[in-house]
């Protein structure tokens, strides 16, 4: 039998059991892709983060859910580079570099009062249009049609993870949210493995801009994720396209997430236009939970 500690860390909160729980663990050098896919369903967070060496960055991560491997995943970097830099095992850098799947990323750590602020860059923006069934959309998130915004477009975007951006009327429809994620890969029919995030641009604190959710794909293993990183950055990106495509350079914006789960979260997002494209920030700090042991 093998254990394998895990450090539990909670992302875009300074409150523990707030903001969006991730797992950590050190050993992934010396793990087996099988090994770190057990790990992640026994520990059943929405991601767990394995933190490897790197020949090309700082350091490599992989990112796994209960029921696959993602590509990237915002909540689980900040996590893993906050736990990193917090047991000084990244010395006295401040710019890091960190492999994923979707390319190599730049973090930068500030840190002031024993506090440390975490900003990552996000891919390259993406965005695909969604031409399935408004009205089944609805039903598999437990609203009705006419919850879902008329006035602004229904996308798939990505800045490294692709999800479905929904933009939802009133805040009041979140409350009534239950989603059913077994019926999303009959309406995501283009995207059948992408997860669903609603938003609003109603918010329940007046210092935010926009409020979300964001429930998992099928193939995930989880429900709901409660303070989404990568989908917030992909908000930013979609407010510059969608919403003021005349906006201000940088643009920034700050993400409500959590309220309906009781895991209040904020993620701040930059986004800065670098001619014909955007460049995409997100910001967030973490709090130190627990440490534990997953035996395989």
């Amino acid at each position: 039998m093998q254990k394998f500690r895990v450090h539990h860390y909670d992302a875009f909160s300074e409150v523990p059991h707030k903001g969006n729980p991730a797992g950590v663990v050190f050993d992934g050098d010396h793990m087996t892709e099988a090994e770190m896919q057990k790990v992640a369903y026994k520990v059943g967070f929405n991601e767990t983060a394995f933190v490897l060496s790197s020949e090309s960055a700082d350091i490599r991560l992989r990112f796994f859910t209960p029921g696959h491997e993602m590509n990237l995943c915002g909540h689980a970097t900040l996590a893993s580079v906050y736990s990193l830099k917090s047991k000084g095992l990244l010395g006295d850098k401040e710019r890091i570099t960190v492999e994923t799947r979707a390319g190599i990323l730049t973090v930068i750590v500030q840190t002031s009062a024993h506090q440390h602020t975490i900003t990552m860059t996000q891919a390259t923006p993406e965005f695909e249009m969604f031409h399935g069934s408004r009205a089944s959309l609805a039903i598999s998130m437990g609203i009705e049609e006419n919850d879902i915004h008329n006035n602004l477009p229904i996308v798939y975007g990505s800045t490294g993870t692709w999800t479905l951006l929904v933009p939802i009327v009133h805040i009041d429809s979140f409350e009534r949210m239950r989603p059913d994620n077994s019926a999303f890969p009959d309406v995501l029919t283009k995207m059948p493995e992408a997860s669903i995030h609603p938003f609003c641009l109603k918010t329940y604190d007046k210092a935010a801009d926009m409020h979300a959710r964001h429930f998992s794909s099928p193939y995930s293993g989880t429900v709901e994720d409660p303070v989404t990183g990568t989908a917030s950055g992909v908000m930013g990106a979609y407010w510059a396209a969608y919403i003021d495509e005349s906006f201000r350079s940088p643009l920034q914006l700050t993400i409500e997430q959590g309220q309906e789960v009781n895991k209040d979260g904020r993620v701040h997002v930059q986004v800065t236009r670098q001619k014909d494209n955007v460049d995409v920030n997100i910001t967030g700090r973490a709090v130190y939970v627990t440490s534990f042991d997953v035996a395989l």
